[in-house]
């Protein structure tokens, strides 16, 4: 049921005015936790879609185990993204690094670097980093890879464990990396 509420969602909102990205992802092996990105031409925009966004929470909220949690954030290094054709079938990670408030500006110089290196690897779909709006020292990466055997690469490669061998220090929080696939539009 929450499939089906989430893929008429994320339809409706495609046709929004501003609307630039909506994908609705379900966490693999995890069947009652799902998650949406969506992007917007500008917060006026944003703003004008909360409604949407709250009466889904309120659907859900029925056969939901939590509250719909919804938070904005703030550009540090994306891509345009990619077409949907392009991402069919696409392993899609969600990461949130908290960090220490006195190191954000540093791991900040870090992320941008993990993503420019992490965007020549093979089997990357895409590989964006955000930060939370109000929480300079929260970061987002959102990740899609061809399958699983390029995540594992990408994972294994020397830039991505020189990454998190110097983000250590700075960990506020447990590195939280969730792995998704996406709702299939029709079904």
């Amino acid at each position: 049921k929450a499939s089906a509420l989430l893929r008429q969602f994320a339809a409706a909102s495609a046709k929004e005015d501003g609307n630039t990205e909506l994908t609705a992802l379900h966490e693999l092996n995890r069947p009652g936790h799902f998650a949406i990105v969506e992007g917007w031409k500008d917060k006026a925009a944003a703003d004008a879609h909360a409604p949407s966004l709250k009466a889904l929470g309120d659907k859900l909220q029925p056969i939901a185990t939590a509250p719909l949690s919804s938070r904005p954030f703030l550009v540090v290094d994306v891509a345009k993204p990619a077409a949907d054709a392009a991402l069919a079938g696409a392993i899609w990670v969600l990461t949130h690094i908290d960090v220490f408030p006195q190191g954000k500006d540093e791991v900040a110089g870090m992320v941008k670097q993990l993503v420019a290196d992490s965007r020549k690897d093979p089997g990357e779909q895409r590989f964006d980093a955000l930060v939370w709006d109000g929480h300079a020292n929260h970061f987002h990466l959102i990740e899609a890879w061809a399958d699983r055997k390029s995540l594992e690469a990408h994972a294994a490669a020397d830039h991505t464990r020189a990454f998190r061998a110097k983000l250590v220090p700075f960990e506020g929080g447990l590195y939280d990396e969730r792995l998704y696939e996406e709702i299939k539009k029709n079904g």
